[in-house]
């Protein structure tokens, strides 16, 4: 599906773009003060953020102030001049969003995940123009996120920007939400020019983290960072533990961070690198080639194993198979985890081959 997607809002030329504010409007004082210090920080800002509605895993929890609270971002906007942004999940919040003023809304984790839901925030927002982002699905489901982006798009919308906040994953994990930095890369390829910030905050969970995650956004060619930012973070009443106060803000974080040139159109890069991209390419033709040979000695051992009824699969040597190469991956810098994964694709491959070997005779049988 081809589209014409525009930039949701211009990217400033020397910096990333940068969307900040609290997690949740929680008071009038609270979002003027966090506004107020963003100004006194002399912080150059694209919007201001507060979540108004906010769908929270488990009942009890603060799920947002309501419609009062886009009245407090309509005076953080009349009084300091910031575009003001906030996250839409139902036909009513685009409604009340829109009849506030607001300048720019999101789609949320927990809405992208829902088809029926993006289509109802699609449907409220036909004949609007107003700048859409949608953060990707809770689930790391690429097709769930360009859906999400079809459905925005074919309500009219062309000013569309994606978020990537990270995906839920079980299991302990340095992340709040797992980057799992492939999937937009992915997304990206998909829509190239399309606008890609990061959600820092809600990737990290904490504080600690924001920087590094932020930087390697920017690594990755992103064009900004939503961080959240709160007058008094260790006292908010959503999120607590991610969120930095402005000062915090600017001298940890934005101050620190380095932009990356794209690369596009640069000939001097280009002409320097071609060398080593040609060594690139080279190699990964050597090594599908190689996994190509891998495979057909998989599939005589599946004939093998058919021939004298075992199994596909041997844990032992699949066991044997991944000790020996986390013991080879460290000399040669490569980590645990990708090699873990890699072998793992291999293996599901070779398991995949020798499973059709083992069922021919059945598809025999049922053909005759």
């Amino acid at each position: 599906m081809k589209m014409d997607i525009k930039l949701p809002i211009p990217r400033p030329q020397n910096r990333p773009i940068i969307i900040t504010g609290p997690c949740s409007a929680e008071t009038e004082e609270q979002v003027m003060k966090t506004a107020q210090m963003i100004v006194d920080q002399n912080l150059e800002i694209d919007m201001f953020r507060a979540g108004i509605w906010k769908p929270r895993t488990r009942p009890g929890s603060f799920e947002g102030i309501g419609f009062e609270g886009l009245k407090w971002l309509k005076k953080v906007k009349d009084t300091f001049g910031f575009k003001i942004t906030t996250e839409v999940a139902n036909t009513q919040h685009v409604f009340d969003a829109l009849k506030i003023g607001i300048d720019a809304v999101w789609i949320g984790a927990r809405t992208t995940v829902n088809p029926f839901s993006v289509q109802e925030v699609a449907d409220a927002l036909k004949g609007v123009d107003i700048p859409v982002f949608i953060k990707n699905p809770i689930n790391p489901d690429l097709e769930l996120w360009k859906g999400a982006v079809e459905r925005i798009y074919n309500a009219g919308i062309t000013r569309i920007g994606l978020i990537h906040r990270g995906f839920s994953k079980f299991g302990n994990t340095i992340y709040r939400n797992v980057p799992e930095w492939q999937i937009p890369i992915e997304l990206k390829r998909t829509f190239p020019d399309m606008m890609i910030i990061v959600d820092s905050s809600h990737i990290c969970g904490n504080r600690e983290l924001l920087l590094e995650v932020s930087q390697t956004a920017l690594d990755l060619n992103y064009d900004g960072v939503m961080l959240e930012s709160h007058c008094d973070p260790s006292n908010a009443w959503s999120d607590a533990k991610q969120q930095v106060t402005p000062f915090q803000l600017k001298e940890q974080i934005i101050d620190r961070l380095q932009m990356r040139h794209s690369g596009v159109g640069d000939q001097v890069f280009h002409h320097n690198i071609e060398d080593l991209r040609q060594r690139i390419d080279a190699i990964d033709k050597e090594l599908i080639q190689m996994m190509g040979n891998r495979m057909k000695v998989s599939q005589k051992i599946g004939e093998y194993k058919k021939q004298n009824n075992i199994a596909v699969l041997q844990p032992d040597r699949w066991n044997e198979i991944i000790d020996k190469a986390m013991q080879m991956a460290g000399p040669l810098d490569l980590s645990e985890e990708f090699i873990s994964k890699v072998l793992k694709a291999i293996h599901q491959e070779s398991i995949n081959h020798q499973e059709r070997i083992m069922q021919g005779d059945r598809k025999n049988e049922q053909v005759n």
